[in-house]
C-alpha cells in the first residue's frame, strides 16, 4: 500500500479507502493504477476509466434525501437479496398505497411532501425487478404481515395481489412462516442481506426504531445468513405460501 501510494503521489489512507470503496477512485488514478499494474489491453483500460468516470455521476436516489440512501445505491449493485421482514411487507413489493400508510404512520409525523418523496422513491427502487439483469431475490415474511390491516381491507387486497403477481417473476422466491411455526431466530428483525458475487462481500442491512445499519464484518454476516438458512428451511414452501397469501386476501372482502 505504501509503495502504490507513493507512485498515486498520495497517502497510504487514501489507498485504503479507494480499495475499500470508501471513496471513489478519479479517471488519474485509474489511468496511473493501470500503469503501476501493469494493466495493456486498451479495451480494459477504457473499461476501467468509463468507471470511473460514471461513477462520479449522482445516483437518482440521491436527490430524495432518504436516510436509508447508501442501502439503497448498494441494492441497485446487488446481483442478489435475502430479505426477511417480521411485521410489514417489504419495500421491494409495497404498493404505493401500502407506503403511504406506513409512512403516515410514523413519528416523528412526516411532511406530505416528503412522504410523497419516499413512496416515489420506493417506486423507482421496485424497477430492479424489471430489469433485464434482474438480481435473484428471495424474500421471507412473518405470516403477521399478512394480517396487519395497514391502510384498511382496500389497500390489503392491492397489497397482497402484488405480493402474488411478483412471485411469478422467475427471479423472484416468496416464502411465508406460518404462525403454527411458533418462535424462531428472527422474530424481533427485519434485515437484508445483499450479494455482490465475486465483486464484493457480502453486506446485511438491518432496520429498526434506531437509523437503519450496515453490517460489513463476516462474522456478522455469516450470523445473518444462518438465521435466513434455517428460516428458509422452516418456511413454507413457494407454492404453500402462495396460498396462505391467496387465503389471508380473502380476509379483506368487504
Amino acid at each position: 500500500m505504501d509503495q502504490v501510494a507513493a507512485h498515486l503521489l498520495c497517502s497510504p489512507s487514501k489507498v485504503s479507502r479507494m480499495e475499500t470503496g470508501l471513496r471513489g477512485a478519479t479517471q488519474r488514478d485509474v489511468r496511473d493504477l493501470c500503469n503501476l499494474y501493469e494493466i495493456t489491453d486498451e479495451d480494459e483500460r477504457a473499461r476501467l476509466m468509463t468507471l470511473a468516470q460514471e461513477g462520479k455521476q449522482p445516483g437518482w436516489w440521491q436527490s430524495f434525501g432518504l436516510p436509508y440512501a447508501d442501502f439503497v445505491g448498494l441494492e441497485q449493485e446487488a446481483i442478489s437479496m435475502k430479505v426477511y421482514h417480521s411485521t410489514v411487507v417489504p419495500g421491494l413489493l409495497q404498493t404505493g398505497e401500502y407506503a403511504r400508510a406506513l409512512h403516515e404512520a410514523a413519528l416523528p409525523k412526516l411532511d406530505h411532501e416528503v412522504i410523497d418523496q419516499r413512496v416515489e422513491a420506493r417506486f423507482n427502487r421496485q424497477r430492479l425487478l424489471y430489469r433485464s439483469d434482474p438480481p435473484l431475490i428471495e424474500i421471507i415474511m412473518d405470516e403477521a404481515v399478512l394480517h396487519r390491516p395497514v391502510g384498511g381491507a382496500a389497500i390489503m387486497r392491492e397489497q397482497l395481489a402484488r405480493i402474488i403477481e411478483i412471485a411469478d417473476h422467475p427471479n423472484v422466491t416468496i416464502q411465508i412462516l406460518p404462525f403454527e411455526l411458533g418462535a424462531h431466530p428472527a422474530l424481533e428483525s427485519n434485515f437484508i442481506i445483499l450479494g455482490f458475487g465475486e465483486r464484493a462481500p457480502n453486506i446485511v442491512y438491518v432496520e429498526g426504531l434506531i437509523p437503519p445499519a450496515l453490517y460489513r464484518r463476516p462474522k456478522d454476516v455469516q450470523r445473518y445468513q444462518q438465521v435466513f438458512e434455517r428460516l428458509r428451511g422452516i418456511g413454507a414452501s413457494p407454492k404453500d405460501s402462495a396460498d396462505l397469501i391467496s387465503k389471508g386476501r380473502e380476509t379483506y372482502r368487504g
